[in-house]
């Protein structure tokens, strides 16, 4: 393997992330990704892993005697045509990484290397995982099941966080990101000309009184102080100006920080769809989605994380927010952390015109190096 000095795996680190930034795929088909890593990996002499999954990669450097620290990336990208300008953007039409994955498997990539130098003084194991499919939420499930985790004792992963300076790091005990859950909803009314509403049954204005009886549920069930969100993303019914449609349907979201407010949200959501059709004398079939749980980071790694990362940059206590991750997932079944890293001045991810700093890499290789052999250390 060829010794690179630190400015040398610098520039080769953001040469990758560009490359994976040029050529992103999306969830479940990172299949150029994955090689590309696999090649990556291979040359650094890292040791590959076997997995029954098409896409993702995982790798494993130092040895069992010892504890096991997994440390985790995203590699997947988002449904979004590229308007960033950046030199390097996207060349697959409606593909984007429009969410910074690029940056995290560029820093993962980074530790790598590291810590294969280290490889013979390491206390125990560092497990690489270069995780598929984050942004369809089934991504980590999928790892779990292949047995990846079987063997860890400690996971670590991060995200970017736009609007914060690069060499900030959030770090939180506790629950730092809200659970996720899925709604599809078709009302089945009877069409008819628009001229005699009375003779059909209008899934349309059944649909209006659903969509503001539901905004109810966060003003008048939870309470104030309460984290909770509702939002309805999607609506669609008919498809001319003069005929009321057979159906219609809504589809969205709900966000929440704790198990006993998603279960009143959920129990709420069912009783107003289904009591308001019927008193609009329209049926509803009801699609719900449990999705994956909260962010909870293990109060004692957060401790140590929180220590071992302020010795290289400015480390802040992380704000609440009810955005997810399926890095959750993983924290049911392991203790673990997860982080922001601050991304410089840009517009908010999932975005077309999104840009993650390249400096953040930097960052980002410490956070998981540093935090890997701390964890080897202590635990």
């Amino acid at each position: 393997m060829t010794m690179l000095s630190k400015e040398e795996l610098e520039k080769r680190l953001v040469f990758y992330r560009h490359y994976f930034h040029e050529h992103p795929e999306l969830a479940d088909h990172e299949f150029n990704t994955t090689k590309t890593i696999t090649k990556i990996l291979t040359d650094w002499e890292i040791t590959i892993l076997p997995t029954q999954l098409a896409t993702g990669v995982f790798a494993e450097i130092g040895h069992s005697d010892g504890p096991t620290i997994a440390l985790r990336a995203d590699i997947d990208a988002l449904p979004i045509q590229e308007k960033s300008g950046v030199a390097f953007s996207s060349k697959n039409a409606g593909v984007m990484h429009a969410c910074g994955h690029d940056t995290h498997m560029a820093s993962l990539l980074g530790a790598a290397y590291l810590l294969k130098q280290q490889e013979r003084d390491l206390k125990g194991r560092v497990k690489l995982i270069f995780q598929l499919s984050e942004e369809d939420n089934e991504g980590a499930l999928q790892v779990i099941n292949d047995g990846q985790i079987d063997d860890v004792d400690a996971i670590l992963g991060f995200h970017n966080t736009p609007n914060y300076p690069v060499d900030h790091i959030g770090i939180r005990a506790g629950i730092t990101n809200g659970a996720i859950d899925k709604f599809k909803v078709t009302l089945h009314g009877v069409g008819t000309h628009a001229s005699t509403p009375d003779k059909g049954q209008d899934p349309i204005v059944a649909l209006g009184a659903e969509i503001n009886a539901l905004q109810s549920i966060a003003s008048r069930n939870l309470d104030a102080f309460q984290a909770g969100v509702l939002s309805i993303t999607h609506v669609s019914a008919g498809n001319t100006w003069n005929i009321l449609p057979d159906t219609a349907f809504f589809e969205g979201t709900v966000r929440t920080a704790s198990k006993q407010l998603r279960q009143l949200i959920k129990t709420r959501f069912l009783d107003i769809v289904n009591y308001t059709a019927k008193a609009y004398q329209v049926a509803a079939d009801i699609d719900w989605y449990d999705g994956d749980p909260s962010v909870n980071n293990d109060a004692k790694l957060t401790a140590i994380v929180r220590d071992e990362s302020s010795k290289f940059a400015t480390v802040y206590e992380q704000e609440q927010r009810l955005g997810s991750d399926d890095f959750s997932c993983y924290q049911e079944r392991i203790p673990g952390v997860y982080a922001n890293i601050g991304n410089g001045e840009t517009i908010s991810a999932h975005n077309p015109y999104f840009k993650a700093d390249d400096a953040l890499i930097r960052v980002g290789v410490k956070y998981f190096e540093r935090n890997a052999l701390r964890l080897l250390d202590e635990l």
